[in-house]
C-alpha cells in the first residue's frame, strides 16, 4: 500500500513523496479476540521476524499485525536505502524530525487498525525505530491530529515502546497543555517503555529522556522499565513483563 503526501516547496510548486509499504504479516488470536496490536519493527528489519516471536507469546486473545516499513534512503546511514518508518539524521532531541515520513507511517498504521471490530481494544507497540513510531502515534492520538493537521481517529488503548525514543519531544508539552481534551487523552493512555542500560544503538539516555518528556507532557499512565546490562535487543524477562502489562491494561482473559 502506498501513501502520497504533499509538501510545499519554493514558490507555488508542490513536491510529492510516495511511500510504498512492504508486506504485512498477521498472527491470528488462538482464543477469543479481545485486542489487536500493530507491532512495528526496527530500522532495516521487516514484519516477518517479529511475527514469529509474537506468535510464541502466551497472549491467545491478541491479534498481532506486523507491517513492513517502506524502503527509503536513511540519512543516519549515509543515505543508503533501508526499511524505515521515517528518515532520521541523528538521534538527538535537537535533531530535525521527518514529519512527513512520520505522518505517512502513522496513517498507514491507523488504517490497519481502522477495520477492527468495535468491541476489540487496539494498540501499537514496537522496537527501536518501531518504538519511536508507536510513541509518535500516541502523541497523534492525544492531540487528535497528525503533524500535518489531519484528524487522528483511532482510539488507542495501549502503547509499548522497547529500546526507542520519542520524536518531536521538544514541543510536545506545549501542544498538549493548550487543549483540555488532549490532556485528558494523554492521561488516559497506558504506555510501557523498556530500555537496556547498555544499549549502544539507541543509548539508554534516550529512553530516560523520552519517559520524562511524555510524563511532563501529561502522559501520566506510564511505566518505564530498565534492564541492567542489556544492549539493543529484547530478553525473555522483558517480553514476559510486556505480556503481563498488556494482560492487565487491556483486561485480557487468561
Amino acid at each position: 500500500m502506498s501513501y502520497s503526501h504533499n509538501t510545499m516547496g519554493s514558490g507555488s510548486r508542490t513536491a510529492r513523496r510516495t511511500f510504498d509499504f512492504g508486506r504485512t504479516h498477521v498472527v491470528r488470536p488462538k482464543g477469543k479476540h479481545q485486542a489487536t496490536i500493530v507491532w512495528l519493527h526496527g530500522l532495516g528489519d521487516n514484519g516477518s521476524s517479529w511475527s514469529q516471536l509474537l506468535e510464541s507469546l502466551p497472549l491467545p486473545n491478541i491479534k498481532w499485525i506486523c507491517p513492513t516499513a517502506p524502503t527509503r534512503p536513511v540519512a543516519l546511514l549515509g543515505g543508503f536505502p533501508y526499511t524505515a518508518w521515517f528518515d532520521v539524521s541523528e538521534l538527538s532531541e535537537n535533531g530535525p524530525d521527518d514529519w512527513e515520513g512520520l505522518d505517512a507511517s502513522a496513517a498507514h498504521i491507523a488504517n490497519l487498525l481502522s477495520t477492527e471490530p468495535c468491541d476489540v481494544k487496539v494498540g501499537i507497540g514496537g522496537f527501536s525505530m518501531g518504538a519511536a513510531m508507536a510513541l509518535y502515534s500516541a502523541t497523534a492520538f492525544a492531540l487528535g491530529r497528525y503533524g500535518n493537521g489531519n484528524p487522528y481517529n483511532i482510539n488507542l488503548r495501549a502503547i509499548v515502546g522497547l529500546s526507542g525514543w520519542l520524536p518531536g519531544s521538544r514541543c510536545l508539552r506545549n501542544k498538549i497543555e493548550v487543549s483540555h481534551e488532549a490532556a485528558r487523552r494523554a492521561a488516559s493512555l497506558p504506555i510501557m517503555l523498556g530500555h537496556g542500560t547498555c544499549d549502544d544503538v539507541v543509548p539508554y539516555k534516550h529512553g530516560e529522556i523520552s519517559a520524562h518528556s511524555l510524563n511532563v507532557a501529561g502522559f501520566r499512565n506510564l511505566t518505564f522499565k530498565n534492564y541492567e546490562g542489556i544492549g539493543h535487543y529484547t530478553i525473555p524477562k522483558e517480553m514476559n513483563e510486556v505480556c503481563n502489562w498488556l494482560t492487565a491494561r487491556l483486561g485480557l482473559e487468561g
